[in-house]
């Protein structure tokens, strides 16, 4: 009997067609689903049976006791370096293998500037406006980049792009990261700031690139939202959990902020019902930060490697390493 994997949250169905399976199809039969399971019970259900499993980054979250009930599950291949929602200790404890893949860093940017940019000329509006019937021309007045200023929360890899992106439409760019320093940010050639604190209210678009951890969760609070300026935009396409998502749409529905970009939420998929679905200064994406073609191939590619790899006892790119 071959080995079984299964390719979880493959919204577009596009997974078998990113990468070369040919090589492992004698060995492993793969199965690939795009619907995301929520429910614990539900999950283990389906994946009761397989030795295999690749995960897409963290859509669906691998905890202690998820793990403990899946006992033939041996390798668990995560797309991207880095994975929050699972339990490296326990799968370890477990005897399973946690892989991990390569990617390409800018996407998230992109999408970031993207987000921005129909922030501030109201192209969502404009566009459903311009496709409906008997409807007036125009219906807003936007907003130049040139001037403003953007703050850049976290100023990894991610952020400093998203901050020469800023600096190529002539903002005036201030950044601040907790590792930073005065001759970094001349560097960068940006303003440095000192704290958050200073950022925020010294900033017309804030925008967040934090990795989420004890420390950073809830970073964005009803208290920081509050030294926001009047009208500012806020972006966030790093994790839902860096923002409290009860003081952001407090802060949106009192029009204290002018909007804001967001990709990413506390629980995804995003409820029917949530607020941000319905607020008319908000625009969102489906956490499609990393959702590209060339991103999709690196991660499938690797996968299929790992998977050849573990096969013949040489794994590589383990996250969880026996100690």
């Amino acid at each position: 009997m071959p080995l079984r994997c299964a390719i979880l949250d493959d919204y577009q169905r596009v997974a078998l067609s990113m990468a070369d399976w040919s090589g492992i199809e004698s060995k492993v039969a793969i199965d690939r689903f795009d619907d995301h399971i929520a429910d614990t019970d539900a999950l283990i259900a389906r994946l009761a049976d397989y030795e295999i499993v690749i995960a897409m980054r963290e859509r669906t979250a691998f905890d202690a006791e998820r793990l403990s009930r899946l006992p033939k599950l041996k390798l668990l291949i995560t797309t991207g370096m880095a994975n929050a929602s699972i339990d490296m200790a326990a799968a370890a404890r477990l005897g399973i293998t946690v892989a991990g893949t390569r990617g390409f860093v800018g996407s998230a940017a992109e999408l970031t500037w993207a987000l921005l940019m129909a922030m501030v000329r109201h192209i969502p509006a404009e566009v459903a406006n311009f496709r409906a019937a008997q409807n007036p021309w125009q219906l807003s007045v936007g907003r130049d980049l040139r001037g403003m200023t953007l703050g850049v929360a976290g100023l990894g890899k991610l952020g400093q792009q998203v901050a020469a992106y800023g600096r190529a439409f002539g903002m005036n760019v201030i950044g601040w990261s907790r590792s930073n320093t005065p001759q970094k940010s001349a560097e960068l050639g940006i303003g440095y700031t000192a704290s958050l604190d200073e950022l925020l209210p010294a900033a017309d678009i804030v925008t967040l690139h934090l990795t989420l951890n004890a420390e950073t969760k809830s970073i964005i609070g009803k208290r920081e939202l509050g030294l926001m300026k009047k009208g500012a935009i806020l972006l966030n396409t790093s994790r839902g959990p860096l923002i409290d998502e009860p003081a952001l749409i407090e802060a949106l529905s009192t029009s204290h902020l002018g909007g804001a970009g967001l990709d990413v939420f506390d629980e995804e998929p995003l409820p029917a019902s949530h607020a941000f679905r319905q607020l008319a200064n908000v625009v969102a994406t489906p956490h499609l930060g990393y959702v590209t073609e060339e991103t999709y191939r690196i991660f499938y590619r690797d996968a299929v490697e790992e998977i050849t790899a573990w096969i013949d006892g040489v794994p590589v790119r383990v996250l969880n390493p026996p100690k």
